[in-house]
Parts: structure tokens; sequence; C-alpha cells
């Protein structure tokens, strides 16, 4: 099974704010790569600088959604499933910066990890700090990347333990 574990980060209430994406590749149980790249939102104010610690001046010169999706979808393009740590969240950046974009969002299904963590080990609460603590994954928590990659080692950890993961898909 192919899954594209994703976590973004944004700028501000807007689902097309993404100012950072991470992503890490599990291919069969196995993490075989990882991206992240910072996002130009659409707009200048960036209201989650205390939660993610990015401020405009530092995704000002970066490429926009739009200009990095090519890179994203071929990242991502691959994947049987996306998985998202509140995968209603993810999926609804995905949607909002593709459709500010111009562009189909991906057609792949999300599994989310915080219905798998509640199905395999019956956490609460279910926070990705949370989790990440009860598997003893490291986790540097609201940068892209390490929430991606967490997500990827929830998913492995889930499907090591035995459990269906396809029981964790949005619907």
């Amino acid at each position: 099974m192919n899954i594209v574990a994703i976590d973004f980060e944004t700028a501000d209430n807007g689902r097309d704010s993404a100012c950072a994406i991470g992503m890490a590749r599990v291919v069969d149980g196995t993490i075989v790569d990882q991206q992240s790249y910072l996002i130009r939102p659409p707009r200048r104010e960036v209201r989650y600088t205390y939660i993610h610690g990015l401020r405009w001046a530092d995704v000002a010169d970066e490429p926009t959604f739009a200009e990095r999706w090519p890179d994203i979808q071929t990242f991502i393009g691959e994947a049987d499933y996306l998985a998202a740590h509140n995968a209603s969240f993810d999926r609804g950046v995905m949607n909002g910066c593709c459709d500010a974009a111009g562009t189909a969002p991906p057609t792949q299904r999300w599994l989310c990890t915080v219905k798998l963590a509640r199905q395999t080990w019956n956490i609460r609460p279910t926070k990705l700090p949370d989790v990440c603590r009860h598997l003893v994954i490291p986790l540097n928590h609201h940068d892209a990347a390490s929430d991606a990659l967490a997500c990827a080692k929830i998913v492995i950890n889930a499907q090591e333990d035995g459990s269906e993961v396809v029981h964790a898909v949005l619907g």
C-alpha cells in the first residue's frame, strides 16, 4: 500500500492560506521519501505565527501553491491514499488551495490518523502530541515536515499492530 501523509500549516482562517506543507511517503510499511515546502499564502497577514512560527518574511519570496502544485502533485501522484491527522482539515486546505489555483484536487481518498489512533489503541485525547507520546514518536509539533512524518509513523504503527487502516477513511 502506498500512502502519503500530509500536513499543512495555514496563515489565516482561509482554506486557501497554506503557508507550509510537509509530506512523507509510506510504501508497504516503510517511509521511503519526504518533502516539505514553504508556500506564499494569498494574503500578507500571517495570523498563526504564534502556532507555527512562520511570518510573512519567511514565506513572502516562496512560490505560491499554484506554482508548487506540480511538485506536490508529482509527490502524491502514485499514492493509494492521503493521510493526515484530523484529515478533514488538511483535505479542506488541499481542496481550498486547489480551487484557488484553478486545478482539480487529488482524487485519492483520505485516511484520518485521529480515527486510526482511536480504533487501534483507543487513545483519548487524540491530538497529535498525545498520539505521538503514546507511540514514542518524536515530534516538533506544527512543523509541517515533522507533523507529516509523525502521521506516517502512526499509519505504520497501526499497520504493524494489525489495524485495517482503510477503516479510517473519511466519508
